[in-house]
């Protein structure tokens, strides 16, 4: 038991990457639909690049949406509409109308006409009203002039034209025509006054039924439109694909995918899966482990890198699944922005083309997707820098919405010969898609905190010296604090030059030597007086002490938790240098005793750009200030000489930096240097 828990604790870095490929790729398979894969690519308005093809077996060929929108459009188009009648509303009119005839039985202008009369004379005007209906005011404007609608009584309907339905709108010319050939002429507006107030619709639009009537007339309508036989050639090779033979080829994927889907092959489906995404994986693992080792052996790193490509295929396959026509929403181009941010940009792009890649195994139209998704990861990290300048992330995200709709638009006129075909709401979609993108700045600050990561934002605010340990550092040891600024500005210049991170660099050196606020006094650049405190201490304690200020450095910085790419600075800003003076004096006093590795940094050598310009900058800003005289040659030769030093004691073997380079940034360095101890005039008294 002993022996297997010292192996685990030995290796449990390895065994929890393997358990993160395990468990990554067992996750993205799961995502993934369980249907197979048609094994030709079907590209519309393109030469079939395949030998003949003939069909498999007896196959439908299915209408297009376009067949069955129209379709359905034609359905609402001629739709009939069913009209209910409210059983008793006649009875009840009829009754209020008896009792209101008395009123005007009783008027004078009455006597002489009859009351019976009088009352059958509007009984018979109700009967014309509701002979077949009295129709629901608000449902007017549902109905068509000249059209047949179906009016419906219980279980029994009857088809009727609208024009004979009694509306609101007809009472006052009914009236007027009724009473016209009549001699109650003079009783008419008394009846119109009377007919406006007892009158009930009782014809009513019925839109529940409609609509079920409808829906089901739309559920019947056939998917298929013709039929391929067993053996029949359905394209030649070298024929485009287009028109009806494109259709064929659709229906035969659609066909062949249903087949190919059953509970038996269900497993080998989900194997072949899991192999291909173990492949594209193990492609990222082993371009991690041999470039970029510093994430390689960092689980944090490795697990924000999976989990984010988790989250696209997640979002991806979310929409796929049930918003398919959107899919051009979801801002894939998150994953190399936050990527390039933390990381790299060739690790960004590496592993969105990845991640692009296990996408086009569930999109459709994978190839275009592809496409289009490859260019604009392209752009974005092509554009896309300082984060900390919202204007340059808004312009690049500008230009990546343009790359999508010029490459859908290329797209579009080759798969159907025309730009009159085009979808504008693709354009739409990708605007939306942009937006959504600015969404990376949210998680980066997120991904700040959860993961203890660094980006370019939070670099902005490290490099304030209004901070507290800047702030604290320039109270303590203001020559620190200034050899710290000079150090800065001579490094941000040169990264420049060399296109290495400026940012990252310029907030390292203005941290490289913070641990000189323990012992400040004994650092040359805070001491104001011709007392040093060295005098009175033996050469191995000084050198014990020089050497102590990166150790405290790092101490300082953990506890006020300084991301660790700032640390890395800390710890590397000697490398394994000497403190060659104190190792000389010690020398002449013991010289058979010296031992050269207490007098040495501990280290490690700068392992990236950043670190290996702030190594080059500290030193020769420190050392020009022991020129009594500087002048333009003398300060040339320091440079050659402390950095050439510097690579003959092989500082700079892991940092990634070429010979062309590190000449540039010699070339920056004097420049820098020569303008701080440039010659002034020397003016008269």
């Amino acid at each position: 038991m002993k022996d297997f828990l010292n192996k685990y604790y030995q290796n449990h870095s390895l065994i929890y990457k393997i358990f993160l490929f395990v468990l990554i790729n067992i996750t993205i398979v799961y995502l993934f639909p369980k249907g197979g894969q048609f094994k030709y690519n079907i590209q519309k308005g393109k030469p079939w690049q395949y030998e003949n093809l003939f069909a498999p077996f007896d196959f439908a060929i299915l209408k297009t949406d376009a067949d069955l929108n129209k379709e359905v459009e034609e359905i609402e188009a001629n739709k009939k509409l069913f009209f209910t009648i409210e059983e008793g509303v006649y009875e009840k009119v009829e009754q209020k109308y008896l009792d209101r005839i008395k009123l005007v039985q009783e008027d004078t202008l009455a006597r002489g006409l009859g009351k019976t009369r009088i009352t059958t004379f509007g009984q018979r005007f109700l009967q014309n009203v509701y002979k077949t209906g009295f129709l629901n005011k608000s449902d007017n404007e549902k109905v068509v002039k000249n059209a047949i609608i179906i009016l419906r009584k219980g279980t029994e309907a009857e088809d009727i034209l609208s024009d004979n339905l009694f509306t609101t709108e007809m009472l006052v010319p009914a009236l007027q025509k009724y009473f016209a050939k009549s001699r109650y002429e003079k009783l008419e507006q008394k009846f119109t006054t009377l007919f406006f107030e007892i009158l009930e619709p009782n014809i009513f639009y019925d839109e529940e039924f409609t609509k079920k009537v409808i829906d089901i007339e739309i559920k019947g309508i056939t998917i298929n439109k013709g039929l391929v036989t067993e053996n029949e050639r359905l394209i030649s090779k070298g024929d485009m694909v287009e028109g009806s033979k494109y259709e064929i080829l659709m229906s035969l994927k659609s066909e062949y995918d249903s087949q190919l889907w059953s509970k038996s092959n269900y497993n080998w489906i989900v194997f072949g899966y899991t192999i291909l995404v173990a492949l594209v994986l193990l492609m990222l693992m082993l371009f991690l482990q041999r470039y970029r080792k510093s994430i390689w052996e960092n689980n944090t790193k490795l697990t924000f890198i999976f989990f984010n490509i988790i989250l696209i295929i997640f979002l991806v396959t979310i929409v796929q699944k049930y918003w398919v026509d959107y899919i051009y929403v979801v801002p894939i181009i998150i994953l190399p922005i936050i990527l390039k941010a933390f990381f790299d940009a060739r690790l960004g792009l590496f592993v969105h083309v990845l991640t692009v890649l296990i996408l086009g195994f569930i999109v459709p139209n994978s190839f275009e997707f592809i496409f289009l998704q490859i260019i604009a990861g392209m752009v974005t990290i092509l554009t896309v820098s300082e984060l900390h300048r919202r204007a340059n992330l808004f312009l690049s995200i500008i230009k990546i919405t343009l790359v999508y709709i010029l490459a859908y638009l290329a797209f579009s006129i080759i798969q159907e010969g025309n730009a009159q075909e085009l979808k504008w709401s693709y354009f739409v979609l990708f605007a939306l898609n942009g937006m959504l993108s600015f969404l990376s700045l949210f998680l980066i600050l997120i991904y700040e905190k959860t993961f203890n990561l660094v980006s370019d934002v939070s670099l902005l605010e490290l490099s304030d010296t209004n901070s507290k340990l800047l702030r604290e550092l320039n109270e303590k040891a203001p020559g620190t604090f200034q050899h710290s600024m000079q150090v800065a500005n001579l490094a941000e210049a040169s990264a420049n030059e060399i296109g290495a991170n400026s940012m990252l660099v310029r907030t390292g050196a203005l941290y490289h030597d913070i641990g000189k606020i323990v012992n400040p006094m004994y650092f040359i650049e805070n001491q104001t007086t011709s007392m040093n405190p060295h005098n009175e201490l033996p050469p191995y304690d000084s050198a014990h002490i020089i050497i102590s200020h990166v150790i405290k450095g790092i101490e300082i910085a953990k506890k006020n938790r300084l991301p660790d790419r700032i640390i890395d600075f800390i710890r590397t800003h000697h490398g394994t240098s000497m403190v060659y003076y104190f190792y000389k004096k010690q020398n002449e006093i013991t010289p058979d005793q010296v031992n050269a590795k207490d007098f040495t940094y501990p280290g490690p050598i700068p392992f990236s750009r950043e670190t290996a310009i702030l190594m080059m900058c500290d030193a020769c800003e420190a050392a020009s200030k022991s020129i009594k005289d500087p002048t333009a040659l003398l300060i040339e030769d320091l440079v050659e000489k402390i950095i050439n030093g510097q690579m003959a004691q092989g500082q700079y073997m892991n940092s990634d930096i070429t010979f062309k380079e590190i000449q540039t940034i010699k070339k920056v360095i004097k420049k820098k240097l020569n303008n701080i101890y440039h010659l002034r005039i020397e003016y008269p008294e």
